[in-house]
């Protein structure tokens, strides 16, 4: 049972704002994730050629002018886009905020790598003359950006800032826009994950390098997180962002509540660059379920962080059997089986597919599960279709990244 916490110290989505390579919205989303319909696609991109990858296809001219995009960073107009988007979605009325009294934090994998690459790339044809590099290439590059951007486009003047926490990234923006609110730093949130990483050769070419870079001749059946015959990470982009608030300020506008936030917690595995801890990863979900007052059968729906890499996958389900050893009710699911794996996003963007389960009842399945890896073997895995399981009350999202980062945030149905 979650303990009984004020209303003004209850935070509560209001609003969803994304984009996924199958979906420029949260219904468009959704209706992707229960028609098993998957966003991965062929790529190609410089030096390192022909790829798969998750490409968005949101239209930045909807929320930006043409010199503003030109001027700005892909990560700069999905955020700015997400954002917009979160905010009509909230319902709330934009032009009579104060905006000194709103936040933006926006996790992000990595930031800057496109925009050096790009540059180098065009001072090749100069002999690599420094005076024709951009001038626009520090503020691009600079860690904040993508939130800046987002700032910049709504008008925002409260506090804003990325949070650099690799693929744990998108619920660490959402664990800090919770905080900043219940410290009162802001009255409205911002916050979620965004991603421009297909943009940059190098993450193609660092995965190549690991061994961990997807492979298969079907680019929809090329991402299957817990399959024998996984092969690597499918690289995507893509954002999401939310609107947090107080229940007491939603309920006194009449706010439509997607979720609360009932439980997060973040730690760190100290163990290896890459390979995660699933002792470490346990210990984070038991912490998000204790700040919840939640026991593990209490959960309905928890969303796998598994990136379909072959020790990835492995090390996750160590922690999950740890948790729930039966299985009991709760189910599983994975998003990236769809969309791929878009870092600094994907925290944000899976638990975004699952929050319709508490209206529709269904939880979305992963698919490619064509042959269960024993290894990766989870009761309650919810496999190729999607399944009904009634009324639910709680959700749990995993999201964990490399130097060990793991991050868990629980929404609960209001």
């Amino acid at each position: 049972m979650v303990r009984a916490l004020p209303d003004h110290q209850r935070i509560v989505i209001t609003g969803i704002g994304l984009t996924a390579p199958n979906g420029d919205s949260l219904a468009e989303f959704r209706k992707s994730l229960l028609d098993g319909r998957s966003g991965v696609s062929d790529y190609e991109i410089r030096y390192f050629g022909k790829t798969l990858a998750g490409i968005c296809h949101f239209d930045p001219l909807k929320h930006q002018r043409r010199k503003e995009v030109r001027r700005g960073t892909r990560a700069g107009s999905i955020g700015i886009y997400c954002a917009r988007e979160a905010v009509a979605d909230s319902g709330l009325a934009w032009d009579a905020i104060d905006p000194s009294t709103v936040g933006v934090f926006l996790g992000v994998t990595e930031h800057g790598n496109v925009e050096t690459e790009n540059e180098i790339y065009q001072i090749k044809a100069y002999d690599y003359d420094c005076k024709y590099w951009s001038h626009h290439h520090n503020p691009r590059t600079v860690a904040n950006n993508p939130a800046g951007e987002i700032a910049l486009n709504l008008g925002i003047t409260g506090p804003h800032y990325t949070i650099g926490a690799a693929c744990a990234a998108g619920n660490a923006g959402l664990i800090q826009g919770a905080q900043m609110l219940r410290l009162e730093e802001c009255d409205l949130a911002l916050c979620g994950g965004v991603s421009e990483s297909i943009h940059t050769f190098g993450i193609f070419a660092g995965f190549q390098s690991q061994g961990a870079l997807a492979r298969h001749d079907d680019p929809t059946k090329a991402s299957r997180p817990f399959d024998r015959d996984r092969n690597g990470i499918v690289v995507s982009e893509g954002g999401c962002l939310f609107t947090l608030e107080r229940l007491s300020d939603a309920r006194a506008r009449g706010a439509k509540v997607h979720g609360e936030i009932v439980g997060y917690a973040m730690n760190t595995d100290a163990t290896d660059f890459v390979l995660p801890n699933p002792v470490r990863q346990a210990e984070c979900i038991r912490k998000a379920l204790a700040r919840a007052e939640l026991a593990p059968e209490e959960i309905d729906v928890v969303s796998t962080h598994a990136t379909s890499t072959i020790s990835g996958d492995v090390e996750e389900c160590k922690a999950l059997r740890e948790i729930w050893p039966q299985g009991g009710k709760t189910r599983f699911n994975n998003t990236k089986s769809f969309i791929g794996h878009a870092m600094g996003a994907a925290g944000a963007l899976e638990l975004a597919g699952n929050l319709p389960t508490f209206d529709d009842g269904v939880c979305h399945a992963t698919i490619n599960l064509d042959a269960p890896d024993p290894e990766c073997d989870v009761p309650g895995l919810v496999a190729n279709q999607p399944q009904e399981i009634g009324s639910i009350r709680y959700i749990l999202n995993n999201s964990f990244g490399m130097l060990g980062i793991n991050s868990v945030v629980i929404v609960g149905r209001v």
